[in-house]
């Protein structure tokens, strides 16, 4: 009985160790991504909206300037978002598991992967907005020509 259940811990800690570092790796690279975004944020100038003509086109740099900084607020706040979660579960999920009461290591493997569901969601959500300011800003600075393939490039 207890060889049993020494074993089904081990597993557990081994089940445990794959769900942390798989989360490790996602907030390292969520606090890359913030990084990246929060330049793009401070240091992307756009040309100024008269570079675009009068009518239509003028309206039409408002409009892409004000998606770009939405979607790359709207990424950096997800990066950041990753990384606390990501750091919570780490620390709280490696004290619950090494120091909780008896059972607390199935408790807190259990715990890590339904909260990666979460985790790995809006790490999705920065990405996805990362890259859509990406493709925003090619259109915001290159001529239609080379704005065309660099955002070709970009969704590829």
């Amino acid at each position: 009985q207890s060889a049993l259940k020494q074993q089904a811990t081990a597993l557990k800690e081994k089940e445990f160790n794959l769900h942390h570092s798989n989360l490790m790796t996602v907030g390292t690279q969520a606090a890359v991504l913030a990084g990246l975004d929060i330049t793009m944020f401070i240091e992307f100038q756009p040309p100024p909206t008269e570079a675009w003509g009068q009518g239509h086109l003028a309206m039409l740099a408002r409009i892409l300037k004000f998606v770009y900084y939405i979607m790359i607020v709207s990424a950096f706040c997800s990066n950041m978002t990753v990384v606390a979660h990501t750091t919570a579960l780490s620390v709280l999920g490696a004290g619950m598991a090494l120091r909780g009461p008896d059972g607390s290591m199935m408790t807190a493997t259990d715990g890590l992967y339904e909260e990666r569901k979460t985790v790995f969601s809006v790490f999705g959500i920065g990405l996805a907005c990362t890259v859509g300011s990406v493709v925003l800003c090619v259109w915001l600075i290159l001529h239609w020509e080379a704005a065309l393939v660099c955002m070709l490039v970009t969704m590829y």
